[in-house]
């Protein structure tokens, strides 16, 4: 038996999963892989750890496979996913509470890769880009969890208001004003601290 992947691969988020929810292994391998890296960079937003992110996207895949018979359509697929992974992340924060917080300095899984041609110049590039990132990190590490939260989904994520709206439980216009309130505490926070980087 040939199977058309090239036609599943086109087939909508809610019609993968009801085709897993009707025993098509293929359709929850795409859903797999249509998500890794995006629940990936999601986790480790919020956790600054790699093996840590990479064991939340594995449970929320286990949990989406264990129970794929609990999403109904009347919710985006990919609200319930996010939704899915971010408890598991919250529950990891959690547990880290009661030891002691680790700052987030290693770059993992955010580094970027560069071809260096004139090595000089691309180095200086290189040395200022990884220490913008470094700073934007430390900045949205610090922020109150609630408007940590907010901030990774619609400026990192770009998930729409609806779907943060669903995702976290709360109010349209809860999510908005947290929105608006993490970009300016995260504007202030950035202009001090890169003014604190360069100078010394």
């Amino acid at each position: 038996m040939t199977i058309n992947t090239n036609s599943q691969s086109n087939f909508s988020d809610e019609e993968l999963i009801k085709k897993f929810q009707d025993g098509d292994l293929y359709a929850y391998d795409l859903i797999v892989r249509r998500y890794k890296d995006q629940l990936l960079n999601f986790a480790y937003r919020f956790l600054g750890n790699l093996e840590e992110s990479e064991d939340v996207v594995q449970e929320t895949f286990l949990r989406l496979y264990k129970n794929r018979h609990a999403y109904k359509q009347i919710a985006k697929f990919s609200t319930w996913i996010y939704t899915i992974a971010g408890n598991l992340a919250k529950t990891e924060l959690r547990k880290r509470k009661r030891r002691k917080l680790v700052s987030i300095s290693e770059l993992g899984f955010e580094e970027k890769e560069y071809e260096i041609e004139d090595l000089k110049a691309d180095t200086e590039r290189q040395a200022d880009s990884i220490l913008k990132e470094k700073i934007i990190k430390n900045a949205i590490e610090n922020l109150p969890f609630r408007f940590k939260q907010v901030i990774i989904l619609r400026d990192i994520q770009e998930l729409s208001y609806e779907d943060i709206s669903s995702i976290l439980r709360i109010p349209l216009g809860t999510v908005k004003s947290r929105v608006n309130r993490a970009r300016i505490k995260l504007q202030l926070t950035l202009k001090d601290l890169m003014t604190h980087e360069y100078k010394t």
